[in-house]
């Protein structure tokens, strides 16, 4: 079979589309009905439809549909072996009925097709497996021209030639790759149906009622947060923001010592702001410190305060942060920068709660609660002989790990309209949305730089738009693409695949620092097949350090 590079580079963008949906949306039942929309948007689909399996019934319904109506759907019920669907789940294999008038497997259940549309109407079904047990099936109807002249009747007919099996053969391809893209959702889809048609008394037998709808009760439970618990300087609805909500509402009314990890640009500094403002010390002081802006002959002094004389220049004597943090919080951030001589002070004041200022001999009590934050690995950091391992241990009491913004691809779109909304005001500018293409790119780029970088391009983008939309040429290079750059990529399957594996390598790398070992994991790879992907392309590693 031969296929054009336009019909390469159209199933390449139809796959990655559908990959994309299943990715970014948590929803089974949408990412179920969006599959069929792309589908038959880049496929010239007239209908679509994916059934489930019933185990316990034996009955295959249809789940989700396009070009069907609720009626219609609804009609669609099929035993195994029954029909072209039932002969699929029962046989796990495809099939492809070029002419569906002259199929008398095909049984229009839907009863959604005329006579004069089944002339010239092609069906394709195709197994979905989970391992190897079939689930459903996932079927689409094309439209085919006539391509004869009956001598007869002087009609056109249809005609299925060699050219066209090769192109149902393609969408067959096509359609088995995606099936086995959802087959996931689908298992899930098939479970929930099969527990919800349970009569009560096969559900008390089975022994599954109460277990079962308690661990649904927690999931959902795990998935929902009440105002009360959400910070309200955070932006997210993720899971993985859900569970930082819990965490920073169960830590916030204690006076454990915390330390805030993530990539920076996560948003550090807001968690510990929020644990500040929603414990008991919320109305006392909160400190900031920045443990990295300061060169270390005068971080001491701004920690611990100096006494008048106590070096040339101190004029006066100075009260330090943790002084200024009496009876509050105090939050240091990059606290893996500390020298050695300054953790060990630290180290005191977070045992004994006291202190002396830099040329004092005057003990000071303080009672200070200390948030610390870092975007390095402390663990490493002891190993090479520059973080006090016993200060670690009093920090590490309570840790919490900020996600990093690829983690929570949903919550991009809710934090660009925040900063659209931000920088109209500060800018006077009248920015009413964000176009299509512009949020493709957002949802694509892997933003190493987090929130922070998020939080820069729409802030370039508000300030250059003077048609009050955000376009796609308004994002920083970094964020563009090859369709909306029009340079669309017009290399071979395998060409593209070496182009992003390569690109995935060197990331990963330079966000290791040039460690193999450590790329190696982040990207799911034993380092002799690291070690042979960096041969195959000829990346220098040494150049990430």
């Amino acid at each position: 079979m031969l296929i054009t590079q336009n019909q390469e580079h159209n199933s390449i963008s139809l796959l990655a589309e559908v990959s994309r949906t299943i990715t970014n949306e948590d929803d089974i039942n949408k990412v179920l009905r969006l599959v069929l929309f792309i589908m038959s948007e880049n496929m010239n689909m007239l209908r679509g439809m994916i059934t489930i399996l019933n185990r316990d019934t034996g009955e295959i319904v249809i789940n989700e549909s396009f070009g069907l109506t609720e009626k219609e759907k609804e009609r669609g019920r099929y035993q195994i072996g029954e029909g072209v669907i039932g002969h699929v789940v029962k046989t796990g294999k495809a099939v492809i009925v070029p002419s569906i008038i002259d199929e008398p497997l095909f049984l229009d259940r839907t009863r959604s097709r005329s006579k004069a549309k089944k002339e010239n109407l092609c069906f394709i079904c195709i197994p979905i497996k989970a391992g190897t047990e079939i689930i459903g099936t996932l079927s689409a109807d094309r439209q085919f021209e006539p391509t004869a002249i009956d001598d007869r009747t002087r009609t056109k007919k249809t005609k299925i030639g060699e050219e066209s099996i090769d192109m149902l053969q393609y969408y067959v391809d096509q359609l088995s790759i995606i099936a086995s893209m959802i087959s996931q959702a689908v298992r899930l889809k098939q479970l929930a149906h099969e527990e919800n048609t349970k009569t009560p008394h096969e559900t008390t037998i089975t022994g599954k009622s109460s277990s079962e709808q308690k661990l649904k009760k927690e999931e959902q439970e795990d998935e929902t947060i009440s105002p009360a618990e959400r910070p309200a300087n955070i932006i997210g609805n993720t899971k993985p923001m859900i569970a930082l909500y819990k965490m920073i509402d169960k830590i916030a009314n204690t006076n454990a010592t915390t330390l805030v990890l993530g990539e920076s640009g996560v948003g550090k500094e807001l968690v510990a702001s929020a644990i500040h403002f929603k414990s008991r010390r919320a109305d006392k002081p909160f400190i900031k410190f920045n443990c990295a802006a300061l060169p270390e002959s005068i971080v001491e002094s701004e920690l611990f305060g100096h006494e008048k004389g106590a070096f040339t220049g101190a004029l006066a004597t100075r009260h330090g942060r943790f002084e200024l943090a009496h009876n509050g919080t105090i939050f240091l951030d990059e606290v893996g920068e500390l020298s050695l001589s300054v953790q060990a002070k630290l180290l005191r004041i977070i045992q004994e709660k006291e202190l002396e200022r830099v040329g004092g001999s005057k003990t000071i009590k303080v009672d200070v609660r200390v948030i610390a934050a870092t975007n390095r690995n402390l663990e490493e950091l002891i190993q090479n002989g520059l973080f006090r391992e016993d200060l670690y241990y009093r920090l590490n009491i309570f840790p919490i790990t900020v996600p990093p913004l690829r983690e929570r691809k949903t919550d991009i779109l809710l934090l660009a309209d925040y900063f659209v909304e931000k920088y109209n005001a500060a800018n006077q500018k009248g920015i009413r949305r964000i176009s299509t293409t512009s949020i493709d790119m957002l949802m694509r780029y892997h933003w190493p730089g987090n929130v922070r970088e998020l939080q820069n391009c729409m802030e370039r983008a508000v300030i250059l738009s003077e048609d009050n939309v955000i376009h796609g040429y308004h994002l920083p290079p970094t964020l563009q693409t090859a369709e909306s750059s029009g340079t669309p990529y017009t290399g071979s399957l395998l060409q593209k695949l070496d182009a992003i594996e390569m690109e995935m390598i060197m990331e990963a790398l330079k966000r290791t620092k040039g460690n193999m070992s450590r790329a190696a994991v982040q990207l799911g790879l034993s380092d002799r097949i690291m070690g042979l992907r960096i041969k195959k392309f000829d990346i220098d590693y040494r150049k990430f350090r």
